[in-house]
């Protein structure tokens, strides 16, 4: 004698505005499933036993681990070494600055992440911190090099002498806002951030005397 395989069977315990409560049970020729299984909500439109449709959260978790933000590209002036006393200039590649976007969808419904960038923060190697708005703004052909910058600029007040390599170490750090919609919702990230270093020689300037 052979038995059937058991079929599930959906059976509705309430239903409601939007949908129902559900419990499943299996049963076949002979034979009846006796164990307990916890209800389970389905919307309105969705087949029971189908796979549940991921909520916008989850579906905006999975567009902001798409997101593939740039590096920055790093640029100053003076090109070479820098001078105590006297302005450097920083700026980024505003290549890398614009805002970044991933969407993550399932039949019917999707979400987008965005990413802004919203500030840089300069570690300087001095011990000192430039904090700007934007990217800064590029060294001007036949600037004044006693100039300072509009925007992202730093003076160093003592030389890279006692430093490693007689060098200070930089590193620049952008700042994304991250924020999210799609599916009749909306919401917000923690900031994420991407950083990129360099290095500056900055000398004392000597002054040159005649007699």
């Amino acid at each position: 004698m052979s038995l059937a395989r058991p079929r599930p069977q959906d059976v509705v315990l309430a239903q409601g505005p939007g949908g129902g409560w559900y419990v499943y049970q299996c049963s076949g020729q002979g034979q009846r499933d006796a164990l307990y299984r916890a209800p389970v909500w389905i919307p309105d439109g969705q087949a029971p036993g189908a796979a549940p449709l991921p909520s916008p959260e989850e579906l905006a978790e999975q567009a902001r681990s798409q997101l593939r933000l740039p590096s920055p590209v790093i640029g100053s002036s003076p090109d070479g070494t820098q001078l105590v006393q006297l302005p450097t200039w920083l700026w980024l590649d505003r290549e890398m600055w614009r805002t970044q976007s991933a969407t993550a969808s399932v039949p019917g419904v999707s979400v987008t992440a965005t990413a802004i960038p919203a500030s840089v923060s300069w570690a300087m190697g001095d011990g000192s911190t430039v904090s700007c708005t934007g990217p800064g703004t590029p060294f001007p052909a036949q600037g004044d090099p006693r100039s300072a910058s509009p925007d992202c600029g730093h003076i160093y007040q003592r030389s890279s002498a006692g430093a490693p390599a007689e060098r200070f170490p930089a590193t620049a750090t952008v700042s994304w806002r991250i924020t999210w919609s799609g599916a009749g919702a909306s919401g917000t990230f923690p900031d994420m951030t991407t950083s990129a270093a360099a290095s500056f020689r900055v000398a004392e300037a000597q002054a040159l005397g005649t007699g």
